[in-house]
């Protein structure tokens, strides 16, 4: 990694300000799933371990730029001082006298050492980059650094505005292993590199694939977004989810592969059904049979699933984005967890980026068997499509 990192600073008895994602999700005030926050733990405990007093920041839901009660962090104040067993003290404001007052009393002699400051987002300013917001910020700290991966695709006051405020500023330990694994991927994979992209829409990926193409060996297509190529094809495809402002985007995609020597591997059977319903009668057909009239396709067919697992039994570097159908209905699920199951058998480095893959290997129950699994869906996407994430290119390069 080029940046420097949280390692890199002597951060004994300075006031550490790290951005961090606990936009976990809430329901009647109790956090359904603390992922979030315990992926953050071991950057905050560096910095309380080697001496340090932690300011911790971050966004929650969608406040609209004022003060929503919902979407109040101190539930997350609570569970981080469970988690970490020691009091955590919650400043009322993110900026301000309230945060202020919050971060002296933290700093001083015998105070908690840990600050949550309240949601960045009750301030419209935070969105809009404001440079007055973004060192107000600053002002509350003497170190920076940025652990949230999952917004580094934000152009955000904490994210990119207040870092040239700091001499010392870096990535936080999630942050570094983030840009570790994703950048592996990018730069120099083991090979066989094989990238599995799923999902409904073509659109979403576009830039992903695109990107990869140039260096994977293996191309495997899944989800909804297979039946845009196979309608670019020419094949039937009933009333599947397709894209047809893509259908020329999936033919040169096509054609970028077969002139880069790139195996591109679109499924050759399918399950389909009329509706998206557990209850509605399904049936697996091969790819491009008429039967289907005018069913969906829901999920790549067992023969897709053993020729996916195929190849990938070989690789060396595998980068996941995006499930092989709709994963959430039973009937449906079965190549989706065909594919996770033959990720965790691969002997290499196998990498989930973001979203949907993530929990579907961890409805797999295989989560636990892969290198690296990004918490960052929209950065992870933005950043393996080639995108230069602001939050990656604030931080300052190792000299």
């Amino acid at each position: 990694m080029t940046k420097y990192s949280i390692r890199d600073f002597a951060v004994s008895g300075k006031r550490v300000f790290i951005r961090v994602d606990f936009n976990v999700p809430l329901k009647n005030g109790v956090i359904t799933d603390d992922t979030r926050i315990t992926s953050s733990l071991p950057t905050i405990q560096h910095a309380l371990d080697h001496g340090a007093t932690v300011v911790l920041a971050s966004h929650l839901g969608r406040p609209k730029g004022k003060p929503t009660p919902e979407f109040s962090l101190k539930p997350v104040a609570v569970r981080l001082g469970e988690l970490l067993k020691r009091q955590v003290t919650f400043a009322d404001d993110c900026v301000g006298h309230a945060a202020i007052r919050a971060v002296e009393q933290a700093h001083a002699p015998g105070g908690s050492k840990v600050v949550l400051l309240e949601n960045l987002r009750f301030h419209a300013a935070e969105e809009q980059n404001d440079p007055g917001f973004a060192e107000e910020l600053a002002s509350l700290a003497d170190v920076y650094i940025d652990d949230a991966f999952g917004v580094a695709h934000r152009a955000h006051a904490s994210v990119s505005g207040m870092v040239k405020h700091f001499t010392e500023a870096g990535a936080g330990l999630l942050m570094e292993k983030e840009l570790t694994f994703l950048g592996v991927a990018l730069g120099t994979p083991d090979r066989p590199f094989v990238a599995i992209i799923g999902g409904a829409k073509v659109s979403d990926k576009i830039d992903v694939i695109g990107h990869m193409m140039g260096r994977v060996d293996r191309l495997l297509i899944g989800g909804a977004m297979a039946y845009t190529f196979f309608k670019a094809l020419g094949m039937p495809v009933g009333k599947s989810l397709v894209e047809d402002d893509k259908l020329d985007e999936a033919r040169t995609i096509i054609a970028h592969a077969q002139a880069r020597g790139v195996v591109l591997q679109l499924p050759v059977d399918h399950v389909v059904a009329a509706t998206i319903d557990a209850a509605a009668p399904t049936e697996v057909l091969k790819v491009g049979d008429p039967a289907m009239g005018d069913r969906m396709g829901l999920d790549i067919g067992p023969e897709t699933a053993r020729l996916y697992a195929g190849l990938l039994s070989d690789a060396k570097t595998v980068v996941w984005n995006g499930p092989m159908g709709v994963f959430e209905v039973a009937p449906f699920a079965a190549g989706t967890m065909a594919v996770a199951q033959a990720m965790a058998m691969v002997q290499g480095t196998t990498i989930i980026g973001g979203g949907d893959s993530v929990a579907a290997v961890n409805a797999a129950h295989e989560a636990d068997k892969m290198t690296h699994i990004s918490t960052g869906g929209g950065a992870s996407l933005e950043f393996l499509g080639g995108a230069v994430l602001p939050g990656v290119s604030a931080l300052p390069d190792k000299k």
